[in-house]
């Protein structure tokens, strides 16, 4: 063959060729949907309330691309670049979807709303600052919200003393001091600043106060007159006159009185210091013989009027109720108890006071009984108190008698304990208290389950108040970390696991109502001695510890009801 020929076929055939292979390349780029990364590794982000957040995700094939950031039913933005401020700390799930004319690709992200980290300073300071006497020593204890990240600064009189959370001022002058506590954290800061005033002590005013103006008791037994919270009293002389003549003096701020004969008696308590002297006139009504009042049995079991209700702080205190009286707070717990839902007494020495609309008799045996919900692992114990109507007026303003349980007379079990709490200068913070024992402590706010701004009473309309009773050993351990037990007491105590007197060995393992049972029998005097109450009208039930368990918080008494014993059905 003619190579020429040969040559030229050999061209054209290669040209063939590169042809074909040209139609098998495509004439415009492959079509891709977009693809979204975020910088995150787990697509969780953090910001603080009213900070800007910028979320700028990188997104390939996004040629022409339309965005869209979606919380739930709501488009927050349409850029590609999300930039939003929160306005209240949550948790927001947002899904940013990509669309191109070539698909959509859609990814969540989660963010945490934080709250800003400004501190708060809670002190309950007296109207016109802290007096202390020349040469003794005031422990400042504040409540600092965030006090865990911020940084202190305590100054007198303008010049920095100290660099600590609490502060201890020593009156080493007369005077009055301004003082001032600085607490910082990182996103802001608060002050406190308020007086100090030392003084001679002949110049601090003595304080006392008294259960009540009036008393009432049935001929033929005694009473015991005693003030409490007493302050600023060294060396005080308490003298005691009835109707004008002088039956006692010295160093004891109570009083015995007799009722021997009926009557109406006048009783004045003076308290007499170096360069003071302090009159409180009472009233003593001896009322006729026990028995006069007694109502007959209605055949009703159960209370019938709640008249007072006024709990220590504590995590169920105005929690989904709102009252600004004890008028208002009595009729909250009634409306709970009638429909046998619990009240919750808070915190140490909180109480409930029942009526029934009849005279309950001793039966020597168990007369009446209290609902609590103890379980296996969870008693908070409330002392039980009784009182007869002794002058008849259908109130419980007559005399308390104690029911000595299996803890009473022993060392551990402290008669006439008093706390002191002291209302919070801001929400959501812990309730500070001291006690007459010389302790000091806060009801813990627990913002993971009840929050309320103020565990404090909202009806307490001063800025402190004081509780009272006898107070238990508390039986509160930590077994692990999580887990905390509150031990039971042998018998004797309302919403107490007791083996003994709950008459019933269900384990009520899911925290039901159940009861304890008590006797008018084990009521005693104030000295300890038996009352030998022939019948009782009114109950009073009051939380009998004062401890917390870690993160369940204060010990308090629940009470669902009480009812009259001898008259429950199939008892």
């Amino acid at each position: 063959m003619n190579k020429t020929i040969l040559f030229a076929a050999i061209i054209l055939l290669s040209a063939a060729t590169i042809s074909c292979q040209e139609e098998n390349i495509p004439s415009v780029k492959e079509k891709y949907p977009p693809e979204i990364t975020f910088d995150s590794e787990d697509n969780i982000y953090t910001v603080k309330v009213g900070n800007e957040i910028r979320i700028a995700p990188r997104v390939s094939h996004a040629e022409n691309a339309a965005y869209s950031w979606r919380s739930e039913s709501e488009i927050l933005s349409e850029d590609s670049v999300f930039v939003h401020v929160f306005e209240a700390p949550r948790q927001v799930f947002v899904t940013l979807t990509v669309a191109t004319e070539n698909g959509k690709d859609s990814e969540e992200i989660r963010i945490d709303v934080a709250d800003l980290v400004i501190p708060e300073i809670s002190l309950t300071v007296p109207e016109g600052g802290y007096n202390i006497a020349l040469g003794s020593e005031l422990k400042i204890i504040p409540v600092v919200k965030h006090g865990d990240v911020s940084l202190f600064s305590w100054t007198v009189n303008g010049i920095e003393v100290s660099d600590e959370p609490e502060y201890v001022f020593i009156g080493e002058s007369i005077g009055a001091f301004e003082v001032q506590l600085t607490a910082t954290a990182e996103d802001g800061e608060d002050t406190e600043t308020f007086m100090v005033n030392v003084l001679d002590p002949a110049e601090i005013p003595f304080e006392w106060t008294f259960e009540s103006d009036e008393f009432n008791v049935s001929v033929g037994r005694r009473i015991r007159i005693r003030p409490y919270n007493i302050k600023n009293a060294d060396g005080a002389v308490y003298s005691w006159s009835v109707d004008g003549e002088n039956v006692q003096s010295g160093s004891e701020a109570v009083f015995i009185f007799n009722a021997s004969e009926e009557g109406v008696y006048d009783v004045t308590a003076t308290m007499s210091g170096s360069d003071m002297k302090i009159d409180k006139h009472l009233t003593v009504n001896v009322c006729p013989p026990e028995g006069t009042y007694k109502r007959p049995s209605t055949g009703n079991a159960k209370w019938n009027k709640v008249y007072e209700f006024l709990p220590a702080p504590g995590q169920f205190v105005n929690e989904n109720y709102s009252a600004s009286t004890m008028e208002e707070a009595v009729r909250y717990a009634e409306s709970r108890l009638s429909v046998e839902q619990y009240v919750s007494l808070g915190g140490f020495g909180g109480y409930i006071v029942l009526g029934f609309d009849h005279s309950i008799d001793n039966s020597g045996s168990y007369d009446f009984q209290v609902i609590g919900n103890s379980f296996d692992g969870s008693s908070e114990p409330g002392i039980v108190w009784v009182m007869q109507d002794e002058n008849g007026d259908g109130y419980p303003n007559d005399t308390w008698y104690e029911l000595k349980g299996s803890e009473y007379g022993k060392p551990e079990t402290i008669s006439d304990y008093e706390v002191t709490y002291y209302r919070p200068s801001a929400p959501q913070m812990p309730v500070q208290w001291t006690d007459n024992l010389g302790n000091s402590g806060e009801i813990d706010y627990l913002a993971a389950f009840h929050r309320q701004d103020y565990y404090y009473p909202a009806w307490v309309e001063e800025d402190t108040y004081v509780l009272k009773g006898t107070r238990l050993e508390p039986r509160t351990e930590m077994i692990t970390e999580n887990y905390w037990v509150n031990g039971e007491y042998e018998w004797g105590y309302a919403d107490n696991f007791s083996p003994v007197d709950r008459l019933t060995e269900d384990d009520n393992y899911n925290a039901g109502a159940n009861a304890n049972h008590f006797r008018i029998s084990d009521a005693v005097t104030f000295d300890g001695q038996p009352a030998n109450l022939k019948y009782i009208d009114f109950i009073k039930i009051v939380t009998g510890v004062n401890v917390k368990a870690g993160w369940l918080g204060e010990n308090s008494t629940e009470v669902f009801g009480a009812k009259d014993y001898h008259l429950v059905d199939g008892k």
